[in-house]
């Protein structure tokens, strides 16, 4: 019984700082007017990460300062860049060796009837293992 008790006195306290909390909101938002409020992101994160423990229905009677679909909108991009493998990608294919690029411009001009296949050929033959489109 006893336990009841205390556990209802702590539902009723925290119910009473939710309700503080939410008119503070307001009080802040009377304030400011209707200017746009601009975030950090850091900000954003902070709030887009609380925001989505919470969920929309709850997110939709708290949130006053942006909307609920703001606040899931911004934790959709921050996890969608924690999954981004942009970072990790390389600039592109790797350049071809100066060496093999100076054989094949050699080659080319000694044996300007050669196609690339006879001269992918040849490089072969000297132990340098080129592609076609190299050439």
């Amino acid at each position: 019984m006893f336990l009841v008790l205390i556990a209802g006195w702590i539902n009723q306290h925290q119910l009473a700082v939710i309700d503080y909390l939410k008119e503070e909101n307001r009080v802040l938002r009377e304030l400011h007017g209707k200017r746009r409020l601009r975030f950090t992101n850091d900000q954003r994160c902070r709030l887009a990460a609380k925001g989505k423990a919470l969920g929309r229905r709850v997110l939709k009677e708290v949130a006053t300062i942006v909307t609920h679909d703001t606040i899931l909108r911004w934790h959709r991009e921050l996890i969608a860049r924690k999954y981004d493998g942009s970072a990790k990608r390389g600039p592109g294919r790797p350049r071809v060796i100066a060496i093999i690029r100076e054989l094949v411009v050699q080659m080319a001009i000694e044996n300007e009837w050669w196609g690339y296949m006879r001269t992918t050929g040849a490089l072969d033959n000297l132990g340098h293992r080129v592609s076609r489109s190299t050439v």
